[in-house]
């Protein structure tokens, strides 16, 4: 049986991943708004996937 991540968890990890490593203004930031680019449009994503209108 293949383990398959839930895309909402999936795009969650990612920020999460990003946001602990960004140099760029994610690391320390109160609200995922006040991030980087890149750190904004992952929580867009992840936004997106909560909804159910993510890809994939």
């Amino acid at each position: 049986m293949q383990n398959v991540e839930i895309p909402m968890l999936r795009a969650y990890r990612e920020w999460v991943e990003h946001s602990l490593k960004c140099a760029d203004g994610c690391k320390g930031v109160s609200r995922a708004v006040d991030g980087c680019d890149v750190g904004r449009e992952l929580w867009g994503a992840y936004r997106l996937a909560r909804i159910g209108r993510g890809t994939s």
